[in-house]
Parts: structure tokens; sequence; C-alpha cells
């Protein structure tokens, strides 16, 4: 059976708080998530003073008169003591911390720690000093697509390429940079092209309200599902208003695993669980009328009913002309 890799998003919904950001853990091991992962970024790296917040961000924010990116982030930021604390608290838990990085410096850190892999974001997949730095480290990468057209992840695979990593070591989400997304504009069957196109595994990072879209993304072949949550989508922040709250990403991983299961194999054949309602379902070749030996059998005295568990209607036109060895009575089992 394939296991879905599922990662929560806890982004900076923690506010900038190391205990919100425990709490958090704690509903991501509830739910039985894989990996919680956070954000790495030093915003003076990040924004420049200039840079304003994102449309869905001013709405997210909500009357905030400040829309500058930096102020808003500056205020989200984990400190280093903060991400060892937060390393030491999933282990504790026996969950796998993750984070992604928003700048070189902060790309630097998240090495030093030894995490293993990476995750660049849609708005790193035109950074090439960004791409070609993790590319050297020969490690597994997820790359998110979103606000991508094909020529843009092609340019990004090629930088990686071009600096040490094998394909085979990367994996690529489909995803779309809205907050949340409509679902007009999720586009899921695109992951197929992606698979096509670079022949590499697939996932899907979903914006949209709900949980009904990522456990489609693995009915249609995602291997790896990351979504945003949040303890409490009332709370202030960028991201809160398009993710889940805890007792959702629970019935989300619930549902994705149910759905591991019953993809199965491919291979159709008759379940364990369904063999013995073949006789129960299914129908034979019974007497339409009492029929005497000798008489031949006809479409007049013969009919189709349960139980399933004599002659099958398939074998119906070997049997019409054949002669009644004995008596059968109305209802009865044909037996030749």
């Amino acid at each position: 059976m394939k296991h879905v890799l599922i990662i929560a998003e806890a982004g900076v919904n923690h506010n900038g708080s190391i205990e919100t950001a425990k709490k958090m853990i704690d509903k991501a091991v509830d739910a039985g998530v894989d990996i919680i992962k956070f954000q790495t970024f030093k915003s003076e790296k990040l924004v420049s003073k200039s840079a304003q917040q994102a449309e869905y961000q001013k709405r997210n924010m909500g009357s905030s008169s400040d829309n500058s990116q930096l102020n808003m982030l500056k205020k989200l930021e984990l400190s280093h003591s903060d991400h060892k604390e937060l390393i030491g608290y999933c282990t504790q838990k026996r969950i796998r911390f993750f984070s992604t990085a928003f700048d070189l410096e902060s790309v630097d850190y998240l090495h030093s720690l030894n995490i293993g892999f990476w995750k660049i974001p849609s708005g790193e997949i035109t950074n090439y000093p960004y791409l070609k730095k993790i590319a050297q480290f020969g490690e597994p990468v997820i790359l998110s697509t979103g606000m991508c057209e094909m020529v843009d992840i092609e340019a990004a695979l090629k930088v990686m390429s071009d600096n040490g990593l094998s394909k085979d070591k990367i994996s690529i989400l489909h995803c779309n940079t809205e907050y949340p997304t409509p679902f007009k504009d999720v586009n899921l069957l695109a992951m197929n092209e992606l698979k096509e196109r670079f022949g590499v595994k697939i996932g899907y990072s979903d914006h949209t309200k709900g949980i009904e879209v990522p456990i489609a993304a693995v009915a249609l072949g995602a291997e790896i599902i990351e979504k945003h949550f949040t303890l409490d989508r009332n709370m202030e922040g960028p991201d809160h208003k398009a993710s889940l709250e805890p007792d959702e990403l629970k019935a989300m991983v619930s549902a994705i695993r149910n759905i591991e299961f019953a993809l199965g194999d491919g291979h159709k054949t008759v379940s364990e669980s369904e063999r013995k309602n073949i006789a129960v379902a299914r129908k034979s070749i019974v007497a339409a009328k009492d029929i005497k030996a000798g008489e031949v059998f006809s479409e007049n005295n013969l009919a189709v009913k349960r139980p399933g568990n004599g002659i099958s209607p398939m074998d119906w036109e070997n049997i019409i002309g054949k002669t009644a060895k004995k008596d059968f009575a109305e209802d009865q089992l044909i037996e030749l």
C-alpha cells in the first residue's frame, strides 16, 4: 500500500509565539500527519523596505493600515533558539520537524541543522542563487509550482540538474498560490501533466478551503500532500483564513489514509470481503414452473433467480433444448 506523505504546514500561523508553535505540534501529532513544517527567514533578507503585502495578506490581516511586508514578517520570525526548541519538542512528540528557508542565510542555517531534505516554495522557483545553493547539497527536494508556467518549472529543474541534483531526488507539487484558492482555479488534473512531462514523484500543496481537494489529489495519484493549518482561523495573521483547524486536519488525514487503502493495487479481482456475497447477489437458472422428467428445457419453463449457487445464467443457451432427467418444482435450481 502506498503511503502518502502528509505535511502539516504550520508556516507562520504560530504568530511568532513559541508556545503557540508547540500547541500546533501537539495538534499535528494528534491528527496523524507525518511532518510539521515551519518557515525560516530573516525578514530583512527576504523583502525590501518598500515591499507591500499581497492582496490576500491585506484581506487576512484585517483593518491594519500598515501594508509593509517587512513589518508583518518581522513579527513572525522564529529565532535560532526557537528552532532548536521546536526541533527538540518534535523529537519528544515523535513527529518530524521541517522548515522552508526563504533566504540564503536561512538556507545555510537549516543545512547546519541536518534536516536532510528541502522544500522550495513557489515564490523561490525563479531565484537562481537559491536554487543553485540547495541543489549543491545533493539532498531530496520538494518543489512547489504555484504561479508557474511549464517553462518556469523546466528552468528551475535545469538549474538544479546543472548543479548536481539528480531528477530522482526531486518531487513536484502542483499548487495555486492564492489564499484561499477558488475551486475553479485548482486545475487538479494538471498534476498528470507534471508527472508525464517530468517523470518525477508528484504531489499537491493545497490552499483551498476545506479538505475535499487534497483527498481528490490523492485519488488522482498525489504522493505528497501539504496543507496549512492553524489553531483558530479567527486569529490575526496572513495565512489563518486559508488554513484548516485541528479537527479538520485530523479529518483530512483520516480520509487520505482511507483512500490509500481504497486505491488498492490496480488489479481487478474479487476481494475477500465480497466473495461470500457471490451466491447471495448473483442468480442461477431455476424452474419457472413445475417441470416433469422428460420435458425439454425452454424459455417457457426456465427462469433466472437468486441465489447464485446453481447453474450460471451465462450457460442459458447450453441448457435450452436439453431434456430434464428428473422432476423439478417451481423455483428449484436446475441440475443436469
